[in-house]
Parts: structure tokens; C-alpha cells; sequence
């Protein structure tokens, strides 16, 4: 048989495990929900082709009252009209931001009006676009303010290694890794960061003061 051709063969299956395991839910229970359940979508966030779908739905349901979280729109609640935000768009990435701060302010996993629970949301972001970077930053800023770390830790490393040479993501990461006292990969992360020119010293400062900077 052709010795290209099973290379080739052999380089898809590694490309579709590595898919495999960035869909994974976070949650392997069915109660939150499928994807296409939505009456409207659902439509990728990030996708350029779908902003007059973006303006018809943030119009109706995600305005800037919305993401205040001052007041709803179409609904009394707000976190009605953030689970129509995001089951028409999964992956609305200032929608999960407000669904988390809405979540954390009002001390709750599953505010008035959704039909899932912040996690569950996250995961179905997760499953609709696995190599959406942004999804892991804003799940991870969320599993931090619930101080689990490692959750955290783990979001962010997935997003580090969509995106390798994202200075913001490799910055953070370094600080996580510093709070696990794992220097090796602080310094790592912090390198990828400084040679992208990012302006903030103070993961360099914390590896300094513990003494393991190297130039």
C-alpha cells in the first residue's frame, strides 16, 4: 500500500482524537441539553457570515441594560434573556461573561430564568466550538472566582494551546502556575508572553522574588 497514503490516513486519526478530546463536555450528564435545540441557531459567535443573526438576537435580548445586568429586554429576568442569547449563539462570549457575573453576584449556579446552569452553559459552548480560545478564558475567569484552581488551570492551558502565542493567555497561565509553585512552566508561560512584547511585570516580578527568573 501506499506509504504517503497511510501517513496521511494516520495524520487525520491524530487531528480527530485531538478534536475528540477538546469537545469533551465538561459535563458528561445529558441534562444539559443539545446544541440544536434552539428555535433560532444555533450560530457560532465568532463566525463574520452570521452578524445580522448577532444584531437580531443582542437587539432583542442582549442590550447594554442586559449586560449591566440592570433589566431585561423581551423577558423579566435576565437570566431569560441571556439563555436565549446563548442558546442561539452558544459560544456569545460577552453573554457568558454577564451569565458568570450575574451567577457569582446573585450567589447562585443557575440564575432566575435560565434553563441550565452557568457549567452546563459553558459546556455546551464547549461542545458547539471546542477551539474557541475565548470560551476557555472566560470559563476559567469564572472557575477562579469559585477558587477551583485546577478547573481554572485546566481551561486555560486549552486555550493556551489554541492559541500558543496569545500573550494575555500565557501571562495568566504563568500566574496560576506560580500559585501552584510550579516555576518550571511559570517561566515557560511568562516567556512565551514577554517575547510578545506584553507590558505587565508582574509575573516576572513573582518569578524574581522567588528567585527562579532567568534571562
Amino acid at each position: 500500500m501506499n506509504t504517503k497514503k497511510l501517513k496521511d490516513q494516520s495524520n487525520l486519526w491524530i487531528i480527530v482524537f485531538l478534536l475528540m478530546i477538546m469537545a469533551k463536555p465538561v459535563f458528561a450528564d445529558p441534562y444539559c441539553g443539545e446544541i440544536d435545540e434552539a428555535l433560532f441557531g444555533p450560530f457560532d459567535y465568532t463566525d463574520p457570515t452570521k452578524k445580522e443573526q448577532l444584531k437580531i438576537v443582542e437587539a432583542h435580548h442582549f442590550d447594554r441594560n442586559v449586560e449591566n445586568l440592570t433589566s431585561g429586554v423581551s423577558s423579566a429576568f435576565i437570566g431569560g434573556e441571556l439563555n436565549y442569547t446563548l442558546t442561539a449563539f452558544p459560544n456569545h462570549h460577552k453573554a457568558l461573561h454577564t451569565l458568570s457575573r450575574l451567577a457569582l453576584r446573585s450567589k447562585t449556579s443557575k440564575p432566575e430564568g435560565a434553563k441550565y446552569s452557568v457549567l452546563c452553559f459553558f459546556d455546551r459552548a464547549i461542545r458547539f466550538k471546542p477551539n474557541d480560545a475565548m470560551v476557555r478564558v472566560i470559563f476559567s475567569n469564572h472557575l477562579l472566582k469559585e477558587n477551583k484552581l485546577n478547573m481554572a488551570m485546566e481551561q486555560l492551558q486549552v486555550a493556551a494551546d489554541i492559541e500558543p502565542n496569545n500573550p494575555t493567555t500565557n501571562y495568566n497561565l504563568g500566574l496560576l502556575y506560580i500559585r501552584k509553585k510550579n516555576y518550571e512552566k511559570a517561566l515557560l508561560h511568562a516567556k512565551k508572553a514577554y517575547a510578545q512584547n506584553f507590558p505587565l511585570p508582574g509575573l516576572k516580578n513573582k518569578l524574581v522574588a522567588a528567585g527562579k527568573w532567568k534571562e
